[in-house]
């Protein structure tokens, strides 16, 4: 018999959480000078299209956003179905020949980013696609590698980090992991 304490998964938030906006400050400083002027940001719902949003009002150059619903270019779709709140994909520039920076908040698997590319090649086959991150947590199950990120963290496998947005500030949250896809 052994004495195990029963887990509670307050104890495994990390202590290193980042602050959101200290996070979207850094991502800044390193897409500053290195993102085309002639880039459109493509940000996947929800998390990415907020942070796509606050982007091109802070990165210079005139960057057109749009907006991307990976829900049905998920490689889980045939197993979990339908999300209750399928967004509408909308591009409203050219993708052909474009250069792309996708955005997402978190990084975690790699599927929902893959799902993404798959769906902007839909679109035309842009010149190319730059990945953009607010978190890196790690866990990668496909071979993506954002090139910028905001913040990297650690965090157990049964949490999630969640990105709110609180009027015109983000914040960062840890959770217990549901049954919707992971990142």
């Amino acid at each position: 018999m052994t004495n195990a304490k029963p887990t509670d998964v307050r104890e495994k938030v990390p202590e290193g959480l980042p602050e959101a906006e200290r996070a979207l400050a850094a991502l800044v400083e390193k897409m500053r000078g290195a993102v085309a002027l002639d880039a459109k940001l493509i940000g996947i719902y929800s998390g990415g299209a907020w942070l796509a949003e606050r982007l091109a009002t802070i990165l210079p150059g005139d960057l057109p956003v749009g907006f991307i619903d990976v829900s049905f270019y998920r490689d889980d779709y045939g197993q979990k179905g339908l999300r209750a709140k399928v967004k509408t994909t909308t591009l409203p520039f050219e993708v052909e020949g474009s250069r792309i920076v996708l955005v997402d908040d978190v990084l975690y698997t790699g599927r929902s980013v893959r799902a993404a590319i798959n769906e902007i090649f839909d679109y035309g086959r842009p010149e190319k696609i730059e990945l953009a991150v607010l978190v890196d947590r790690g866990g990668r199950e496909l071979p993506i590698e954002a090139t910028y990120v905001g913040a990297r963290v650690s965090v157990a496998r049964e949490l999630s980090v969640v990105l709110n947005r609180n009027a015109d500030r983000f914040e960062l949250s840890v959770e217990p992991a549901t049954s919707e896809p992971r990142a």
